[in-house]
């Protein structure tokens, strides 16, 4: 009987040991080539084990070797590298979903429209395309005049020559002006003699005083959203509307360049329902972030608090965004300085114009800043980043604003040196839209600034010299959902015509590549969940073909993106 006791205490002690060690059995084991942590005291590892979408061990190959089980998929990387998945710290996934539909009018390298003409004539092939009706609005986004040859916008007549039955509108890169033809004038009733909104121009021909089809910021947003009411919506497929599968491609188009963490910087009207419906139905596989446009949702920006800071299926209301002013390439944006070219029908002292006074602003951000709430500030112009540091300043001397709020700064694309200090003191995260200097650069030099004011854009390395956290972001549908230009950009400092634009600005990968991983992750208060390759958090990753921290860094941009996992499952793969 002593023996049969003893051989069942036996059997018992092996069952609880087996139970104990499938209970630490990962389901993943990723090894066999670079795995870069963003840790600083643990900066590359030779081994991670995934279990139950979270990170169970970072570390060596041996030492991993305990969490390996019958089940457990071992995956050699065969010298690819394995770091963080990406965050995106500022973009429009609602705003690229909106844009899946319209006519691509980008110019190189990411498109094709290089000058008028070819704009005219993408125009007319999609129409002829599609046969559309005579009456049939178009819709067209992404041309560039800062690109283009003729280096302006097209006009009212150009966009007639087009068409004068169908309603053309054609929207700039960067999201902030947008030209129609005499058709869509008439369809959304605007009349000739129509007053500008406020934050807003409808601009004229000099000499005829005529409007030449030119809308600006609240001009430009008014018209898109009156647009939009007017369409008739598509029929559901497969118990999906068109618009949520635009989303759906979105989201694939964000996992496609190695995001895992998405960013929805201005959400109002169609779009804020559209994620509504997206979570509702469990069709968002990433964590979005969105930020409400305050101001287009004044009257019940209440309704949102329950939902901060808390992801309900994947989405997660992370503060309000404010749009202080415009685009620098677009030369809307807010200077104290006039533009070094001035855009056509401006005078020489043009220097953009602001969307809200100090006293709206103040009023706006004590409300939100006083229950705690965050928010993103659109500003690229330093009149702009001068406004805002002075009204944050002054609620943070109130006690209102406290840094533990990290209120970021978006683009902050001309900034001053003496903005550094300011922005340490009162606390709020900058965030860099670097890929201005790779992509616009030129113009930047040459039209918009001039050189000095040009060679401190997207200023990184002063802000990490002082100390300061600040992430990257890349602003999509601006340009494509790319963040590893904007690491390219930071790090080289070299413009499309190969001139190096502050090399005093340039900074490290490592710090760069944390911009967009740990840094973004503190920015959205994730640093304790995503961000780096650490146990107990998120087995949110990306495979790069090449590893960032040993190429040329002027290889950076061809770094391919095989793969994406979100929470240990596999999203996108090349």
């Amino acid at each position: 009987m002593l023996k049969l006791h003893n051989l069942k205490i036996i059997l018992l002690f092996l069952v609880i040991t087996s139970c104990k060690n499938a209970k630490n059995d990962a389901d993943t084991l990723y090894y066999g080539g670079p795995i870069l942590t963003m840790e600083d005291d643990n900066p590359q590892v030779e081994a991670i084990a995934i279990k139950d979408g979270k990170i169970l061990f970072s570390g060596s190959k041996q030492n991993a070797k305990r969490f390996i089980g019958n089940n457990t998929n071992q995956i050699n990387l065969e010298n690819k590298t394995l770091m963080p998945g990406f965050i995106d710290a500022h973009g429009h996934i609602t705003s690229r979903a909106g844009m899946s539909q319209a006519v691509d009018l980008s110019p190189s390298p990411y498109g094709t429209v290089n000058n008028i003409p070819e704009l005219q004539t993408t125009l007319k092939e999609y129409i002829n395309k599609y046969q559309l009706d005579p009456t049939t609005p178009v819709m067209g986004n992404g041309y560039d005049d800062a690109i283009m040859e003729e280096h302006r916008h097209p006009t009212r007549e150009e966009l007639d020559a087009v068409s004068t039955t169908h309603p053309i509108i054609v929207i700039h890169a960067s999201g902030h002006a947008s030209v129609v033809n005499s058709a869509m004038l008439k369809l959304l009733q605007i009349p000739e003699d129509v007053k500008d909104p406020e934050g807003g121009h409808y601009r004229r021909d000099p000499k005829t005083k005529r409007l030449n089809g030119k809308l600006e910021e609240n001009a430009s947003f008014m018209a898109l959203m009156k647009l939009t009411a007017l369409l008739p919506k598509p029929p559901e497929t497969a118990g999906l509307s068109q618009s949520l599968k635009d989303f759906l491609a979105a989201q694939d188009e964000w996992f496609s360049y190695g995001q895992t963490t998405i960013c929805d910087g201005r959400t109002m009207g169609v779009g804020l329902t559209l994620l509504r419906e997206a979570a509702a139905k469990k069709l968002i596989k990433a964590d979005i972030v969105y930020f409400p446009d305050f101001e287009a949702n004044k009257k019940e920006w209440e309704s949102f608090l329950p939902h901060y800071m808390k992801y309900e299926n994947n989405l997660k209301f992370g503060g309000f965004k404010f749009s202080d002013d415009g685009s620098p390439q677009g030369k809307t944006a807010w200077l104290t300085q006039p533009y070094l070219i001035p855009p056509e029908g401006q005078s020489k002292d043009y220097k953009g114009f602001p969307i809200f006074t100090d006293e709206v602003l103040y009023d706006d951000l004590k409300t939100i800043f006083s229950k705690n709430i965050t928010a993103q500030l659109h500003v690229n112009g330093d009149a702009a980043i001068d406004q805002a540091l002075r009204v944050i300043g002054k609620l943070r001397q109130e006690g209102i604003y406290k840094p533990e709020l990290r209120a970021t700064l978006i683009h902050v694309q001309n900034s001053r040196p003496d903005h550094i200090s300011k922005i340490k003191d009162i606390g709020v995260i900058p965030s860099y839209f670097s890929a201005h200097v790779y992509l616009w650069g030129d113009w930047h030099y040459s039209s918009v600034f001039g050189p000095e004011r040009a060679a401190f854009i997207s200023p990184v390395n002063a802000a990490k010299d002082a100390g300061i956290t600040f992430t990257i972001h890349h602003d999509a549908p601006v340009t494509p959902p790319d963040l590893m230009t904007g690491v390219y950009a930071a790090v080289n400092r070299i413009t499309r015509s190969g001139m190096v634009l502050g090399p005093e600005q340039r900074i490290k990968v490592i710090d760069a590549l944390k911009a967009i991983t740990i840094n973004a992750a503190y920015q959205y208060h994730e640093e304790d969940i995503k961000g780096s390759l650490k146990e107990g958090k998120l087995a949110d990753l990306v495979i790069l073909n090449k590893d960032p921290l040993t190429i040329d860094p002027k290889e950076l941009r061809s770094i391919q993106v095989l793969e994406t996992i979100k929470e240990g499952k596999t999203v996108f793969k090349r």
